[in-house]
């Protein structure tokens, strides 16, 4: 090249060039000059990639994609004022147009790759549902579920070498899902649907002193209970002006607890008329033609129809302190004190008859996300934004905190168990089972395809699993896989999963989940020999 030496660094996501630059009167730099000469390093820009609409369309036959002007206008405008000549500025505009070309072809073959995995997927969980005795061969199955609706059709113009890498890639990812895929050991069936939220569902919980009911905190700044035989709404509460984002029941008395992106947590009257008249039916009490719901929306609006539920709108006590969203909150043992976790980065102990702060819990670095109490100690766990979740202890005057670290993104939620061990979830696709005692290694981790959410552990060491992925996965705490929960397009959630809790002394559901399609659903799980 007349002026310059240039190296050309190129990836998928990256692209650098670097240029040796050559003062004007200089020779071009040899293995004898190069001491003297001084590398200059241009870092340009990603170039605008196609959206995947356009991508789309280019897979279902409509006009070809074709490079504009506006796809390197960023490119040529850096360009400008730099000491490259024009026939290498015009050499890199060739080159960095056949990048991103090369790119959206090996894109689009990985999401029909993808969609072919799914649909093999789908097939192989209805077979073993089936029969539960017939298998895929190794490389032809994985759980990818979020392309359904992607059409297929083969990559043109990517090398074949590229072609050949992906596909064996994807097969060495696929062969290590298929090598532990069991026949499932438990049966899982929809029971029960509740409709009626206008917003995503952040968190479900189950009634602590024998009624069968649950509640509901929605983003549509609503908390609900409902009688879970009937699937009828019983009470609702309106009094937080933001999202409530928890709800967690007393666990002696006729009280509920709700935080809220309001900044605060309330206290309030959960008792419930069993006499009102019915409203919302069950889907067994459906006619066939009605109980098919061809989306969310059009079972809400048939909801909407009917008159609102029973509406409580003031607080028996509203917990002030917090400085930013309230995430969570939950009674400690014996409910003479709660706790809050905050996106202040604080967890506040409140007293529950005065509501004033008895302690200041500081020490995680970013946003709390969770918090999750003892059923008989007086101990709590938060979890955090900054990859840690920490164990409190208030059994004695001067409170002790530990520090629990292995996730590498945010802990979206951390549980205790009936032996006295902590799961723990997150945004890495990991869930981690930890000895109460050994903060410095898990006892068992959990790989998945999809962020965890607020998960559930029963009494029986059944841990249920949420994903953002609209899965919800049940596991051992040795971390063996008991079963995936149907999904179809007839039950199942068509969004994310944001939580589930069991519920073990129910004859119609014992697990129930909630996401942002806006539905709560109430399953049977049950092992297979009891089936």
């Amino acid at each position: 090249m007349p002026r310059g030496q240039i190296t050309r660094i190129c990836s998928s996501a990256v692209r650098v060039i670097v240029v040796k630059r050559v003062m004007p009167g200089e020779p071009p730099a040899t293995a004898g000059n190069k001491s003297s000469s001084k590398a200059k390093r241009i870092s340009i820009p990603r170039v605008q990639s196609s959206t995947d609409t356009e991508l789309q369309s280019q897979q279902s036959g409509s006009t070809p994609l074709q490079p504009t002007a506006l796809h390197y206008v960023t490119f040529r405008s850096e360009l400008e004022d730099s000491p490259i000549p024009p026939a290498t500025r015009c050499r890199l505009y060739d080159l960095f147009q056949q990048i991103e070309k090369e790119f959206e072809m090996l894109y689009t073959e990985n999401l029909g790759l993808q969609e072919k995995i799914d649909i093999l997927n789908d097939k192989l969980e209805r077979e073993c549902y089936g029969s539960g005795e017939r298998s895929l061969p190794p490389g032809d199955l994985t759980d990818y579920p979020e392309t359904k609706n992607l059409s297929k059709q083969k990559s043109m113009g990517a090398s074949s070498a590229q072609k050949i890498k992906t596909s064996h890639k994807l097969k060495a990812q696929t062969s290590k899902i298929v090598s532990s895929f069991k026949t499932p050991s438990m049966t899982c069936t929809m029971q029960r649907e509740y409709v009626g939220h206008r917003d995503g569902v952040w968190e479900v919980s189950v009634g602590r002193i024998g009624q069968p009911i649950i509640a509901t905190a929605s983003a549509d700044h609503t908390a609900r209970i409902w009688a879970i035989d009937s699937s009828r709404c019983l009470l609702q509460y309106i009094g937080h002006s933001g999202s409530v984002n928890s709800v967690r029941f007393h666990p002696n008395r006729e009280l509920a607890l709700s935080a809220s992106g309001d900044g605060s947590a309330h206290v309030w009257q959960a008792a419930v008329d069993w006499d009102m008249p019915k409203r919302v039916p069950s889907l067994e009490e459906l006619p066939v033609a009605s109980s098919e719901r061809s989306t969310a929306n059009n079972l809400i609006s048939n909801n909407d129809e009917q008159d609102d539920p029973p509406t409580l709108r003031t607080p028996i006590r509203e917990l002030l302190g917090h400085s930013n969203v309230v995430m969570a909150a939950d009674w400690l043992s014996g409910a003479e004190q709660l706790v809050t976790a905050s996106w202040d980065r604080t967890a506040n102990l409140y007293d529950t008859e005065t509501g004033e702060i008895i302690h200041t819990l500081c020490g995680h670095d970013q946003e709390l996300t969770h918090v999750s109490t003892h059923h008989t100690q007086k101990l709590c766990v938060t979890s955090s934004r900054d990859n840690t979740f920490r164990l409190w202890d208030f059994r004695e005057p001067i409170h002790s905190v530990s520090v629990f670290q292995g996730h590498t993104e945010t802990v979206t939620s951390a549980v205790f168990t009936r032996e006295d061990k902590i799961v723990s979830g997150s945004d890495d696709r990991s869930v981690k089972v930890w000895e109460l005692r050994n903060i410095r290694s898990p006892l068992a981790t959990i790989r998945g395809d999809s962020a965890a959410n607020r998960l559930s552990v029963s009494s029986t060491g059944v841990v249920a699993i949420p994903h953002d992925n609209r899965q919800i996965r049940l596991f051992d705490l040795s971390g063996q896989r008991l079963a995936r929960l149907p999904r179809t397009s007839r039950q199942g959630h068509r969004r994310m999963v944001c939580s589930v809790t069991w519920l073990e002394d129910n004859n119609v559901c014992n697990l129930f989940s909630c996401g942002f399609d806006r539905l709560i659903l109430g399953w049977s799980i049950l092992p297979v020999k009891d089936a």
